[in-house]
């Protein structure tokens, strides 16, 4: 999966941006207080990114 396409997922899903580091972005979501790290790679495996959302507690893409 594309990254842009999972970043598009996360905000339809009420996730914020939290802040920027090297290799890797911090999504989260404040009413849940949930966090998941998402790397800068274009594309990101299909596995890590059901991963992402299970930690974000959203739907899988």
């Amino acid at each position: 999966m594309k990254r842009v396409q999972l970043i598009k997922h996360l905000k339809k899903h009420g996730c914020d941006l939290l802040r920027e580091g090297k290799k890797h972005s911090l999504w989260g979501d404040s009413e849940r207080g949930t966090r998941a790290a998402v790397p800068r790679h274009t594309e990101i495996d299909d596995v890590l990114a059901k991963e992402i959302c299970k930690q974000l507690e959203i739907p899988r893409p």
